[in-house]
């Protein structure tokens, strides 16, 4: 099983998209499991697509929306949103995936007081971290 998954791991490298990317889609289908393809900070989504995505926020906003494109379901199964401020965990959201490429959000209702820096982590159905990235939140006068 290792060798089939270093094999998938090496053709995902070595044949993808572009020099250095790694084709998550492949080595999801390879049986890698779930993937992330795409992870996007945003204002909202508009015809499933993020739109004003960012990774810094100096305006205040209502919200920030993470957007994710998950890749490799077999079946129906759930990944989850974990919305930390800091190392506080402010919110978790429970996504449904229906398909092997399925389109995802979450949005936070965000404070002025919470300006600095915050995280999402993806998880897996089985609790296992997919992707995590950072975002700042600094309205201007914070």
């Amino acid at each position: 099983m290792r060798i089939v998954m270093f094999a998938a791991l090496f053709a995902a490298l070595s044949a993808g998209p572009a020099a250095g990317q790694i084709d998550t889609a492949a080595v999801a289908a390879a049986g890698g499991g779930l993937a992330v393809d795409e992870m996007v900070f945003c204002l909202g989504v508009e015809e499933m697509a993020p739109v004003g995505g960012n990774s810094q926020f100096f305006e205040p906003v209502d919200r920030i929306c993470c957007f994710t494109r998950i890749a490799g379901a077999g079946d129906t199964t759930t990944v989850t949103h974990v919305w930390y401020f800091g190392e506080e965990e402010m919110a978790r959201v429970d996504l449904t995936v229906k398909s092997a490429s399925w389109r995802t959000w979450s949005c936070k209702t965000m404070i002025e007081t919470w300006a600095g820096a915050w995280r999402v982590d993806v998880l897996g159905p089985g609790g296992e971290v997919l992707l995590s990235r950072e975002f700042i939140y600094k309205p201007v006068g914070e």
